[in-house]
């Protein structure tokens, strides 16, 4: 067969599913199943795309026989874990695999292989597995969805380089941080915003105040400059208020950001600063930060390049471990 007539048959149909009240997925299902349309890059290795296809649906078939577990079951393994039983956390594992795929689907055409997210997915089921408390009566889906989403997002903002930039750092959100992590494993969930703001006897408003801090979010491929031979890509912001794990992964991230900047020089880090409004979120013009350095903007675009490139330097010889992170 053809190469392209046999991508066109495959289609890289995945077998989604949808979430019963339990949290697990129905692969069985045919009206559920996903259609997804392989980016242009691996239709053009089409041997390649058709053995990642092939490698889906194995697993999908081997996870899709694989039993899942009462409530009762549940709290059986969980008991088991916790004296460190490695027979019960495998099996806990097991059958919860389906779940890291109904949320690893989330995340599809972001960056990274489905196969990739599921793997993400699965080293946030272990943590959930392990870490689990059934004494507290939560829903195992529900803690684990939290600690699987966790792991997948670092994965996709490791893999492009993503940092999110506070514009400050204080002991309101270091604060927040230790409450929220608090609550995720007293509740067995994310808390929402009110529950947040009755813990810390603060207001809605002041909880969103602290989540808009890492709204922003800025990466290192972006072409800057006059001519755009430089690379720092735009920020890129949500529209909708970041959730609560996304202010762990900006908070934890702003010493690592902070100690980047100092390896440059004094004008340099200023130049940074200003360009992208690191610090009251107010990106300038060459032109601004010239008349304030009382330079030409040109000389502000050569600092501005050299700092790049410094940076660029740093973050590709540093490896970021977000599991010691968080």
């Amino acid at each position: 067969m053809d190469p392209l007539e046999e991508e066109e048959e495959n289609k890289e149909i995945i077998a989604g599913g949808e979430e019963d009240e339990s949290g697990e997925v129905d692969f069985s299902a045919p009206e559920t199943a996903a259609v997804v349309e392989a980016p242009e890059y691996v239709k053009a290795d089409s041997s390649k795309y058709s053995r990642s296809l092939d490698t889906i649906k194995i697993y999908l078939k081997e996870i899709s026989a694989i039993d899942l577990l009462t409530s009762e079951e549940e709290v059986k393994l969980a008991k088991k874990v916790w004296k460190k039983d490695p027979v019960a956390r495998q099996k806990m594992i097991e059958a919860n695999l389906r779940l890291v795929v109904s949320i690893a689907k989330r995340y599809m055409n972001r960056g990274l292989p489905f196969l990739d997210l599921i793997e993400e997915g699965n080293i946030g089921l272990i943590k959930a597995v392990e870490r689990f408390q059934y004494q507290k009566g939560f829903k195992f889906s529900t803690y684990a969805s939290w600690w699987i989403r966790q792991a997948i997002e670092r994965s996709l903002i490791n893999q492009t380089r993503t940092i999110r930039l506070p514009i400050h750092v204080d002991e309101k959100i270091n604060r927040f941080v230790k409450v929220l992590r608090e609550q995720v494993q007293a509740k067995g969930r994310e808390p929402s915003m009110d529950e947040m703001a009755s813990v810390m006897d603060t207001s809605v408003e002041k909880i969103k105040e602290v989540m808009q801090v890492v709204r922003s979010t800025q990466s290192l491929d972006m072409p800057i400059g006059e001519k755009q031979e430089n690379s720092l890509k735009d920020v890129i912001e949500d529209t909708s208020i970041l959730s609560p794990s996304d202010i762990v992964e900006g908070i934890k991230r702003h010493e690592m950001i902070a100690s980047w900047l100092e390896k440059l020089t004094e004008n340099e880090k200023n130049v940074v600063i200003l360009r992208f409004g690191l610090e009251d979120g107010e990106p300038k013009t060459l032109e601004k930060i010239g008349e304030e350095f009382g330079v030409t903007r040109e000389r502000i675009r050569q600092i501005e390049s050299s700092a790049i490139k410094k940076l660029q330097y740093i973050i590709s010889h540093e490896e970021l471990i977000f599991d010691d992170i968080l």
